[in-house]
């Protein structure tokens, strides 16, 4: 039975042996560091969004937020307010401090690598029009990638898994982020900091009503192209629909 597995129960295991029979990273071999984000093109349409610093502390104490967490589908036709998504998207990848090569996120990063970017689907949101935003970690804002009505297309890339979201997180892996410096073990590191970004966004959600469910399951080819992705330097990772919670019983 367990030959079946093999190969994923392997990748799940700590290899860090494998660095150990003379593999040099790009690191250490000199190779620049990857960007930290990509950059804007020229003439690019932004939304600011609330800046961190103004943010004040909302929501029930932790404590409540982890018994009250949970995987939410139901959502009301209410939208987002700008104030919650500035929050949900600092929550989920936001910047606390850049420095030099180096950021420092929300969420905890193995090396402080954090390989990923994070892609907003904005449908009901106050003041932002629809569409497909890209999240500026470091400027803390958006920026426009495709407009327009696509939600069709979005939940057919999340086997029908769009539930009306009020907005839709999609976290899309850069692995050499962290293959530039932990090269054949950086792939698991990847996966936990997934996990540890789309918490924060979990929490987040219950702190102002809201709520998400993480989505592992996707149409590969169709998520990445709809972000306009290559699937190889960068593809989808991980998605998570949000929207305002509906009326207990509802």
């Amino acid at each position: 039975m367990a030959e079946k597995y093999e190969a994923g129960r392997s990748f799940l295991k700590a290899n860090w042996h494998l660095l150990e029979r003379g593999f040099e990273s790009d690191q250490k071999q000199g190779v620049a560091a990857p960007p930290l984000e990509k950059a804007a093109p020229e003439g690019a349409t932004r939304i600011p969004l609330k800046h961190p610093a103004s943010l004040e502390p909302v929501g029930p104490p932790l404590l409540e937020l982890l018994r009250a967490r949970k995987s939410r589908r139901k959502y009301s036709d209410a939208p987002l307010s700008l104030e919650e998504l500035s929050y949900l998207c600092w929550a989920a990848d936001g910047v606390r401090e850049a420095r030099g090569k180096f950021a420092f996120r929300t969420a905890p990063s193995g090396g402080a690598r954090h390989p990923f970017e994070l892609y907003v689907y904005a449908s009901r949101v106050e003041g932002v029009p629809e569409g497909l935003y890209y999240y500026e970690g470091i400027a803390h804002a958006l920026r426009l990638v495709r407009a327009g009505g696509l939600g069709a297309e979005l939940d057919a890339a999340l086997l029908e898994q769009f539930w009306g979201a009020a907005a839709v997180f999609v976290w899309a892996a850069v692995p050499y982020r962290n293959e530039w410096r932990y090269g054949p073990v950086s792939h698991k590191l990847t996966l936990l900091d997934a996990g540890h970004a789309c918490q924060n966004l979990y929490l987040a959600c219950e702190s102002v009503g809201c709520g998400t469910c993480a989505i592992g399951a996707y149409d590969q080819q169709k998520l990445d192209a709809f972000l306009g992705l290559d699937g190889t330097d960068e593809f989808a990772i991980y998605a998570a629909p949000v929207g305002t919670q509906t009326a207990p019983g509802s």
